[in-house]
């Protein structure tokens, strides 16, 4: 009983450590950039006070930046622990299971065809239907009782299956500077996004954590295995569904504005289980506070390491997720013995 109340209050303390950390690192993006903005003067141009020059630079061009650095950073690390929750597996990301790659080919096929700038909505219906598409071939392909190999296998499968296609659209595409615009946004950048980029992505995001975070207590009573949480009245195949929807309209919007970030929904999770236990219920939202952490960091890294071009924050997230995937397989390996799954 002791200890199950000093864990509630860790809990409910890293929480709210998370929640401040967000906080402090939006207020740091609000005030990086070419001009440099201290926090007193950030507060004071977002509520409506300073020169004309620094609202517009904190409530127009700073802003929408910030705010989709939270959320798509929040629906990644969501995202990943519900996918390490339905699928058991330490490894799941939306990233490494090919999602990501297949909303970026759904949203280039889109931008090459020229439809983007016609209706706006196309775009990320697209590129949700796409990470649609993907998760369900991947549990389709696997099977339910998968094991790590086979997954892993499957996930790059449809990784460089949708990278393929994403290449073969950009090749085919007449328009070179077309090609090129989307060569830079695959990359994944936050870079110069408006409040209509918010409209855009914000619905979709908002939706697939709320369907998430309502399935909660079945990721709970899945961990103890399919069979006992049938036995406990989970419907283990409508739960799956419900996931793919979420983890598809989540990263489907997020992809469609920012391009393909990865490595965000992997590492969040991994960051959060020491300290807030592995119950993928009470995970959920640590991660997802973990998520947008991490974004709002590469982001504000991106503009303030020095280089003669922009560095692109999709870029910088890969940079730091490929050694910290390989550290999770050497661990996974050693858990198994020295063997593979």
């Amino acid at each position: 009983m002791v200890t199950t109340a000093i864990a509630a209050r860790q809990r409910t303390v890293v929480t709210v450590a998370l929640c401040a950390g967000v906080t402090i690192l939006t207020l740091v993006s609000l005030g990086v950039g070419p001009v440099r903005l201290s926090p007193v003067t950030v507060l004071d141009a977002l509520f409506g006070g300073g020169s004309d020059v620094q609202r517009i630079i904190v409530q127009d061009i700073r802003l929408p930046r910030a705010i989709l650095a939270v959320a798509i950073g929040a629906i990644l690390g969501l995202s990943g622990a519900a996918l390490q929750g339905l699928l058991r597996n330490p490894l799941a990301s939306p990233s490494l299971f090919g999602a990501p790659q297949a909303a970026a080919f759904g949203a280039v096929l889109i931008i090459a065809v020229g439809s983007a700038d016609v209706r706006s909505f196309v775009l990320p219906v697209a590129a949700i239907v796409a990470a649609f598409a993907s998760v369900f071939a991947l549990l389709a392909i696997a099977g339910r009782n998968a094991s790590l190999l086979i997954l892993i296998l499957a996930g790059l499968a449809i990784s460089s299956l949708a990278g393929a296609a994403t290449s073969l659209t950009m090749n085919l595409s007449h328009n070179p500077f077309a090609a090129l615009e989307i060569a830079f946004w695959l990359l994944g950048s936050l870079e110069d996004r408006s409040f209509r980029h918010v409209t855009l992505a914000l619905p979709f995001i908002v939706a697939g954590a709320a369907i998430l975070m309502s399935q909660r207590h079945a990721f709970r009573a899945l961990s103890l295995g399919e069979e006992s949480a049938q036995s406990l009245g989970v419907d283990v195949g409508r739960l799956r569904l419900w996931a793919i929807l979420g983890v598809a309209l989540g990263v489907g919007g997020a992809v469609a504005v920012a391009g393909a970030i990865g490595f965000i929904g992997l590492i969040a999770p991994h960051l959060m289980r020491p300290l807030i236990g592995y119950d993928p219920a009470r995970l959920l939202v640590p991660s997802a506070l973990t998520g947008a952490a991490l974004l709002l960091a590469a982001d504000i890294a991106v503009r303030v390491i020095p280089s003669t071009s922009d560095i692109k924050v999709g870029v910088l997230t890969a940079l730091i997720g490929v050694p910290f995937f390989l550290y999770l397989i050497v661990r996974e390996r050693r858990a198994l013995g020295g063997g593979v799954a």
